[in-house]
């Protein structure tokens, strides 16, 4: 059989069939960087995403929607509405309720003029009238801003102080678990009642201008002097093992400061359990916010948050029990998103997990 032959019976076999001058085309192979991974593996895990997409949608509601909806309702989270209550059993008003804004039931408007309308999309909060669902909205706002502040403040002391045992051990490692000791076993709720009693006029006036509501500082202030010694734990045993690495010892042979290991070479090791740990928190913040909210020791009325709206429900719990579901399904709902965002965070930053 002729060299043709052979390349024709090949090429009807459907075989690829190298001819004198053809060249091999190699693929393109492409490396791909830690960040890439680390979402190439995060995107994997749909709850993870239904999670981050719930928070992003939280967020948007907090800061964008309820300003929005307060212009399209005309009327406040805090506006009070004498006819947002039943007057004869004095429950508020349910879902979609259009009352009227007179100042008091039965009210005669002056000569030429008349009261305007209202619409309470989920009704009335308590019996003060006010928009439930406004409430809600702007009530999600002085959460997240209490769970982010207090996140950002616990893991930053935690980070300091965990870093410092890790790393000089001795007598600093010997202080700082001591301290880290004192403040776990320290009664917190205690603490709060008497902080409230003494200075808490004074931490709830600390609004920055305005730009946080009263009372979110403290409550940030608070988390975030008992909430360090879990993330400090966390860190101090990662950095242990860390400091007898061969890149740490180069480092030191070069010369190289204490401060500038521990910020160029030890630090980018935390980032992935900061984050991972950071997320989780967060939920954890929401639930003490509103726990403490609830018991009267948290943001105080007129603010609204999810921990007082929820306070008014056990009064109207057998008559009005929406008033107990859509604040408690506002919190399940949202450390739900951030546990299963926090989760698929610590399933993608394991380098073992598979592409």
């Amino acid at each position: 059989m002729s060299a043709v032959d052979k390349v024709d019976v090949a090429a009807g076999h459907g075989v690829d069939v190298a001819l004198p001058g053809d060249t091999a085309v190699e693929p393109e192979i492409r490396a791909r960087g830690y960040w890439e991974l680390v979402w190439t593996r995060f995107k994997r895990d749909r709850m993870a995403l239904a999670g981050l997409g719930f928070i992003g949608f939280l967020l948007v509601a907090a800061w964008g929607l309820a300003p929005l909806f307060a212009s399209i309702l005309g009327h406040g989270p805090n506006d009070i509405f004498a006819n947002g209550v039943n007057q004869s059993t004095l429950i508020p008003v349910g879902p979609w309720t259009h009352i009227n804004t007179a100042p008091y039931p039965g009210a005669t408007p002056p000569p030429g003029q008349h009261y305007g309308s209202a619409l309470l999309v989920l009704g009335g909060d308590s019996q003060l009238g006010r928009d439930l669902f406004l409430r809600l909205l702007y009530g999600a706002r002085t959460s997240l801003e209490v769970a982010f502040l207090a996140t950002a403040g616990s893991v930053s002391i935690g980070l300091v102080m965990g870093t410092c045992a890790g790393y000089f051990r001795g007598w600093v490692d010997t202080v700082i678990s001591r301290l880290t000791e004192m403040v776990m076993v320290f009664p917190f709720l205690l603490f709060i009642i008497a902080l409230r009693v003494v200075a808490g006029q004074q931490l709830n006036a600390i609004t920055f201008g305005g730009l946080l509501p009263r009372g979110v500082f403290t409550l940030a202030f608070i988390f975030s002097m008992f909430g360090w010694f879990f993330p400090a734990r966390i860190f101090r045993g990662i950095v242990l093992s860390l400091r007898e690495k061969e890149f740490v010892e180069a480092a030191r042979m070069t010369g190289a400061t204490d401060m500038r290991i521990m910020r160029s070479h030890l630090l980018p090791h935390l980032v992935a359990p900061l984050t991972v740990y950071s997320t989780l928190i967060v939920a954890q913040n929401i639930i003490n916010e509103a726990g403490l909210s609830f018991l009267g020791l948290g943001i105080e009325q007129p603010t609204p948050s999810w921990g007082n709206v929820l306070a008014a429900a056990p009064e109207f719990y057998t008559t009005q029990p929406w008033l107990m579901v859509w604040p408690g399904l506002c919190i399940l709902l949202t450390t739900l998103a951030f546990n299963l965002f926090g989760d698929g965070l610590r399933d993608a930053f394991d380098p073992r997990a598979r592409i």
